[in-house]
């Protein structure tokens, strides 16, 4: 397992903005919106991976737990301290490369330089799965992320997942809940993005 300064850096170059599918008044301050585990079962069970698997926004560990679960390795990190995995920041400049895949729910307010991000760290063949609202997949400057660096799968849920913010799931209506999808970059990839369906 590589990488750089693990413990942690306080003069990242990037910090985590609010989420962009809420408004200015209603968005949590570090983007913390937390999925519910059912998202990362589907994935698991459609996709697979190569342990450990590096949850660079753990939040509180929902989805690190399930992954768990699932008998891989789990490295938890989050930019701020919930009381689960070690306090790091995905976007620091000392984070120069990794060898694990990557699962996460990332901060959306700073989605495409995440995605550079995690692009450039990966080794050839690793691979990072986000879970991402399906409007993402529109935006003229995603289109030339995407065009230069095509996800290899898109599983897109026909059916509501919830994310809750503050991981406050018995008071999030599911009539609120966003169409989500698992967006799945595998470093090295190049060609036409597969979209499949599940849920």
């Amino acid at each position: 397992m590589k990488y750089k300064q693990w413990s942690g850096n306080t003069n990242s170059v990037f910090k985590s903005m609010a989420a962009s599918i809420h408004t200015d008044k209603e968005r949590q301050e570090h983007d913390y919106y937390a999925t519910d585990p059912i998202a990362v079962r589907y994935l698991l069970e459609m996709e697979s991976f190569t342990g450990p698997i590096w949850e660079c926004a753990c939040g509180e560990g929902h989805l690190s737990k399930e992954i768990e679960k699932h008998g891989y390795s789990v490295v938890s990190t989050d930019l701020i301290d919930r009381g689960y995995g070690t306090v790091y920041d995905f976007m620091s400049m000392d984070n120069l490369e990794t060898d694990m895949d990557m699962i996460t729910n990332p901060p959306y307010g700073i989605l495409n330089d995440w995605i550079t991000k995690g692009l450039n760290i990966l080794e050839t063949g690793r691979k990072m799965a986000l879970f991402l609202p399906i409007r993402y997949l529109e935006g003229k400057g995603r289109k030339a992320l995407y065009v230069n660096s095509p996800p290899k799968t898109v599983y897109i849920s026909s059916s509501r997942i919830q994310c809750a913010m503050n991981g406050a799931f018995e008071g999030t209506s599911k009539l609120n809940a966003v169409a989500y999808g698992w967006f799945v970059w595998e470093k090295g990839f190049s060609g036409n993005t597969t979209l499949k369906w599940f849920n």
